[in-house]
């Protein structure tokens, strides 16, 4: 089987050999989607949440950190604290869309655990939500952490609390995308075993955190790495593989975002000034010096380009983690952008498990 990309091609193996999306991903029920700053992580998130969708599927995009990106991509107003549909996927199914509020997710679970509901909201209001979250850092990511835990074990016929109002127990949902926080933060917001060493040992919350280490360690999890071909996002990459694999959680695949078509070769001899001058000419195209000057430096760095390029990428694929590439969009993201993406997503095997 060929290494190059073939659109429409499930199964499909990445540069390093390794087939793009495995059975193991298409099986996984939670989807975290991590990545270094500006390399176009709740993008990526929002793409594959819709190619995960296609065809008949439903899945939920959840975000955490409280910045509106889920909105902006879909074009809509800001998410509450409540799932509600941002989007039709390819082919049948949809998005929802979820922001989940640290202080809303504590009101949620005094209600749930301690019939503490009217007592909550005055807890609010008096600021105790605020101090507790702020006196006990750890007890944010354990509530955002739950939340997700909660949807990703919610049933048709489940209200949102998931308290069953009927014999089904059909996954509400599909797949549950996370858009996490970035490298530098990921894998301390998703270890919630150490954060519960210094919060809740007895009660409701402990129990429930301990359903969100089991998920969060089990098979139903990955965690995908936004990247690009630079040195930076390419080094701090392959430092969050390891320490997810220290931390017992599953790796996922690392998504190459903004990759760039090569149009000429890596390597070679300096360019042939008079042959290139000849041939444009023969083309109709006539440059000046200066222009030809410039011309001639822009070969020369997207030479250099490339060669950087061809050398994180040989690092990337030492790692061994399944890859997915993405390109460049000359025209920004909009929401046609994000279809476009999450149909490159599906031509290289993305789908989810039946």
């Amino acid at each position: 089987m060929s290494n190059q990309r073939r659109p429409g091609s499930v199964g499909v193996l990445d540069h390093g050999g390794v087939e793009r999306w495995p059975e193991s991903l298409a099986s996984a029920r939670l989807h975290v989607v991590t990545g270094k700053g500006g390399t176009g992580k709740t993008t990526l998130a929002a793409a594959l949440a819709l190619a995960l969708a296609a065809d008949g599927g439903r899945t939920l995009l959840v975000e955490v950190e409280g910045r509106q990106g889920i909105a902006q991509l879909f074009d809509t107003p800001p998410l509450p604290y409540a799932e509600q549909r941002i989007a039709v996927a390819p082919d049948g199914g949809e998005v929802r869309g979820l922001a989940v509020d640290a202080e809303e997710a504590l009101l949620e679970y005094l209600e749930m655990f301690y019939n503490l509901g009217l007592a909550g909201r005055t807890l609010r209001r008096m600021g105790a939500v605020e101090f507790a979250t702020t006196l006990a850092p750890g007890l944010r990511d354990v509530l955002l952490t739950g939340k997700v835990k909660e949807c990703v074990g919610r049933t048709v016929g489940d209200d949102r609390g998931g308290s069953r109002r009927s014999g089904s127990r059909q996954p509400l949902y599909d797949a549950v995308v996370l858009d996490a926080p970035p490298t530098g933060r990921v894998v301390k917001f998703l270890d919630v075993t150490k954060a519960m060493g210094t919060l809740a040992r007895t009660g409701p919350i402990r129990t429930q955190s301990e359903g969100v280490v089991a998920l969060l360690h089990s098979p139903q999890t990955v965690v995908h790495v936004v990247s690009q071909l630079e040195d930076l996002p390419v080094q701090e990459t392959l430092d969050t593989v390891e320490e997810l694999t220290a931390a017992h959680l599953p790796p996922g695949a690392v998504m190459v975002n903004r990759v760039r078509p090569a149009r000429l070769p890596a390597a070679g001899g300096a360019v042939d000034e008079g042959g290139l001058r000849a041939g444009l000419e023969a083309a109709g195209l006539f440059l000046k010096d200066e222009e030809m000057d410039g011309l001639l430096s822009e070969v020369d760095e997207h030479r250099r380009r490339l060669a950087v390029e061809s050398g994180v990428r040989s690092r990337l694929d030492e790692a061994g983690l399944p890859q997915l590439e993405l390109p460049e969009l000359a025209d920004g993201v909009d929401l046609g952008g994000l279809y476009e993406l999450a149909e490159l997503l599906r031509e290289q095997g993305v789908r989810r498990g039946r």
